[in-house]
């Protein structure tokens, strides 16, 4: 996202992203729910897991165990191989916005 977006549409992006789940259920009109898309995240992850485990590299975000930021687990990307998990990437470059959210969730991550 370009760094020129006024911080109200980050604002609202960022609540429909979270949401999500919500308006999918919404939209449905209470004749269902979102786990489809759990679903198909699922299937991608072990469909990557498994390309790894045959020696073609994949790069997925996993929640892992790793040094990336203080908190001991965190969601970031990692290349999978026949090992598993063979490297974890860092997070890179965030935003002044993405940097103070980061930093309002860490407590409820730490928890």
């Amino acid at each position: 996202m370009p760094s020129s977006t006024p911080h109200d549409v980050i604002d609202a992006l960022t609540k429909r992203t979270q949401d999500g789940g919500t308006e999918v259920v919404e939209a449905k009109a209470g004749k269902g729910s979102a786990t489809l898309s759990m679903a198909y995240a699922a299937a991608l992850f072990a469909d990557a897991c498994l390309r790894g485990m045959n020696g073609a590299t994949a790069t997925e975000c996993i929640y892992v165990d790793s040094d990336v930021t203080d908190l001991p687990f965190f969601a970031t990307k990692v290349k999978l191989g026949t090992e598993g998990v063979e490297t974890i990437h860092p997070i890179g470059s965030m935003s002044d916005y993405e940097k103070e959210a980061f930093a309002a969730m860490k407590p409820e991550l730490a928890a």
